[in-house]
């Protein structure tokens, strides 16, 4: 746990950690590192609007936590030179919430909906009207005397963020003339973020340090930028203030971060599963409660790192641990486990039939 009391590798923001991270965040899109793709489909549309003196089309930002929605909504609303109004999803309960946020809006203003997916249908619906006719029905009264006001609203460009973007309605997806997908970072563009943050605190780091935190980053800027500042804080106290390859392992062996980028909890996960399970399958609740966690941590925090590693394999009958999480934990996998092989099996796999010495 960091000072905020959040787990180094959560790729999810704590609440206390906000203005660190505004103060990190790039400004522009040319400050922005990584997502090539998006990037540049993205100053398309920015430029293009800003040519023909219009707001742009809304936007919608999918991805995994921590690769920079956020920075990018604040990035689109900086380079069109307007205002930022930031809501979430959750707290979009009731229709009237929605239209008092509207109506306020400013010509040109962005508005930011962060989990997007989670909000509630009623507000959905009213947004359906405002995105598309820059209108909302405001209804007046209970009952059979209930009366539908229609109240003009500004032209404004809803910038939409999301980690399910499955989760979405169809007709809310299609009304976003714009979406992007941030993909997870590359290790040398993850030691650019860490220069540019290192810049901005302070930090003395040297590139053989970047290297080593950037690759145990699990391709996230968000705990890249975290990580640096608590290996930052083991220089300060515990060597000469200078990042070096050496100190980076040092702190982070001390945060239980190995070399793979696994924390405590993902290999309580996987001790569990080898273990307790025999690899599996065994179901996300009762893997939950054997580390000591809830469901949704194992699924939101740990599972997506340790389904891209290679480690853990989803099945319809439950979680399974893969050949290559036993050789992590120094076990040898069965041969049934997934990515392995049986002898049996490769020995018909060279016949070119399975079970039979009969070729065609």
């Amino acid at each position: 746990m960091d000072e905020f009391g959040e787990a180094p590798l959560d790729p999810y923001a704590a609440p206390a950690e906000h203005d660190l991270e505004t103060s990190l965040r790039p400004r522009t899109l040319g400050e922005f590192v990584g997502q090539q793709r998006v990037r540049e489909q993205l100053e398309l549309v920015l430029t293009g609007a800003l040519r023909r003196g219009s707001p742009p089309d809304h936007v919608l930002l999918s991805g995994p936590p921590g690769l920079g929605k956020t920075s990018l909504a604040m990035i689109i609303a900086a380079e069109l030179g307007t205002a930022l109004r930031v809501t979430s999803g959750p707290a979009l309960e009731r229709a009237g919430d929605l239209a008092s946020m509207l109506s306020n809006l400013a010509e040109g203003d962005v508005l930011f909906i962060d989990e997007i997916h989670r909000i509630a249908r009623p507000a959905e619906e009213m947004l359906y009207l405002a995105m598309e006719d820059f209108r909302v029905d405001v209804v007046v009264g209970k009952g059979p005397g209930a009366t539908s006001i229609p109240l003009e609203i500004a032209p404004f460009t809803l910038v939409g963020a999301t980690t399910r973007s499955g989760a979405l309605t169809g007709p809310l997806r299609d009304r976003f003339g714009f979406t992007a997908h941030m993909e997870f970072y590359v290790p040398g563009e993850l030691e650019r973020v860490l220069r540019r943050a290192a810049g901005i605190l302070g930090v003395d780091l040297r590139p053989d340090g970047a290297h080593e935190i950037a690759r145990r980053s699990r391709g996230t800027p968000r705990i890249a930028n975290r990580l640096l500042r608590r290996v930052r804080d083991y220089a300060e106290v515990r060597a000469d203030g200078a990042v070096t390859l050496e100190v980076a392992r040092a702190a982070l062996s001390v945060y239980d971060v190995d070399e793979l980028g696994l924390d405590r909890l993902d290999r309580a996960v996987l001790n569990a599963l080898v273990r307790s399970f025999g690899g599996g399958p065994v179901g996300v609740s009762t893997l939950a409660v054997a580390v000591g966690e809830e469901p949704s941590t194992v699924e939101e925090v740990c599972e997506p790192y340790l389904v891209r590693a290679g480690m853990l394999a989803r099945t319809p009958r439950g979680r399974v641990a893969t050949g290559a999480a036993w050789r992590h934990l120094g076990m040898e996998p069965p041969p049934t486990a997934p990515g392995e092989q049986p002898p049996a099996q490769v020995e018909d796999l060279g016949r070119g039939t399975l079970g039979t010495d009969r070729t065609e």
